[in-house]
């Protein structure tokens, strides 16, 4: 009660829906003390989840406080160690969280919802292993500094990852093996930040793949990524696409049944605002569903929403969701936020750099693509054949 007293005390006059909720559930332990049909601890644990939604340095000290008095007043209580181990993640303490999840594991480990804190376990080590081997990469002073990131805040752990790693870069060149494996693990480490290592079971269905993923499927086939445009269809190019291992379209694909035949191997689709893209773009099955949005919270719920169950076999995750600007993938400056899905989706199989045959069909058509990237495409050809609106990059 003091810890709280002294909490609402240096917040008063503190605003928003979440601290409103904190205080009242205060309040709540309050009444709770005086009261024999409430139990003073639900009371107290329901203080501490109100403290990890406000997310704030004081809440989850405060969060921290609590959970501590908690698992010393009931040490068997499940709940209570999850409230530790949760503060102590929010804190930057990833080893400490680890033993208190793992406490928390242990009480009943067949529970339900165990699943969300064993992929959180999953998480913080594989981190803590992305760190400790960036670390031994380097003789360097502040290297000991990256071995101790994980016991700061999320945050500033991924900023002193990012600036270990261009200070690297810089030092001894973007060729360097060590520095390549460095970049490696600084990609994986902001991935496991941002998405866990939890597949979303609301994907549709679908296998999420990474970037590696993506590569592996695409690896020695023979890919032409075609337009959907009515010019295409009407030079019946469908015949020809038997002859790649890997058809791609964009988008709506609603001229795709036209001379183009119906083959669709790998759909891209970008999202932009709430636009009601046409049922085919989602509904009907393909092999592997890539989808492009920013920002992540956006493209999570628009992929949520409307991936179909059953309508692709793998659906890229976020780690695909904008690969022209990614630093952990291409990171490439001066394209546009709307850069056409046309492009970036041939500009990520042409940086794969694993398929034998790459050719464009009607991209070459105005309007297809935007100025700027088609001059990277022309610069980029090793053939164009106008007949056909063909234009192979290898």
């Amino acid at each position: 009660m003091r810890l709280c007293a002294e909490y609402l005390a240096a917040h008063d006059g503190a605003s928003g829906r979440r601290q409103a909720r904190l205080a009242a559930a205060i309040g709540a332990l309050t009444a709770a003390h005086g009261s024999p049909e409430d139990d003073p601890f639900d009371a107290l644990l329901g203080v501490g989840r109100r403290a990890l939604e406000v997310g704030d340095a004081d809440a989850l000290q405060l969060a921290l406080d609590l959970g501590e008095s908690a698992t010393a007043i009931r040490r068997r209580s499940r709940a209570a160690w999850l409230l530790l181990g949760r503060a102590l993640d929010g804190l930057g303490r990833a080893d400490e969280a680890v033993a208190a999840y793992e406490t928390h594991l242990e009480l009943h480990p067949d529970h339900d919802a165990s699943r969300t804190t064993v992929a959180r376990i999953g998480t913080l080590r594989e981190q803590r292993d992305c760190l400790d081997e960036a670390a031994g990469l380097f003789a360097t002073d502040d290297a000991a500094t990256l071995r101790d990131a994980q016991a700061r805040p999320a945050r500033r752990t991924l900023d002193d990852f990012a600036a270990y790693t261009r200070s690297r870069v810089a030092e001894h060149g973007a060729g360097d093996p060590a520095v390549r494996r460095l970049v490696e693990l600084y990609g994986r480490y902001r991935r496991l930040a941002d998405e866990g290592r939890v597949p979303d079971p609301l994907l549709g269905g679908g296998e999420p793949i990474g970037v590696g993923g993506l590569r592996r499927l695409v690896a020695g086939r023979t890919a032409c990524l075609v337009s959907g445009a009515a010019e295409v269809a009407a030079r019946s190019l469908g015949t020809d696409l038997d002859a790649y291992d890997l058809v791609v379209r964009c988008d709506s694909l609603r001229a795709r049944a036209g001379g183009t035949g119906e083959r669709v191997d790998l759909h891209a689709v970008s999202l932009r605002g709430d636009a009601p893209w046409e049922a085919p773009a989602w509904t009907e099955h393909v092999g592997i569903r890539v989808v492009y949005g920013d920002p992540q919270a956006q493209w999570r719920r628009s992929v949520r929403r409307r991936l179909v169950p059953g309508a692709q076999d793998h659906v890229g995750d976020a780690s695909l969701r904008r690969p022209l600007s990614d630093p952990a993938l291409m990171g490439e400056g001066g394209w546009a936020g709307d850069t056409t899905t046309a492009f970036t989706t041939l500009r990520l199989l042409d940086f794969l750099d694993v398929s034998p045959r790459l050719d464009l069909i009607g991209l070459g058509l105005p309007g297809q693509l935007r100025p700027k990237e088609k001059e990277w495409v022309m610069a980029h050809a090793t053939n164009v054949d106008e007949s056909t609106m063909r234009i192979a990059l290898r």
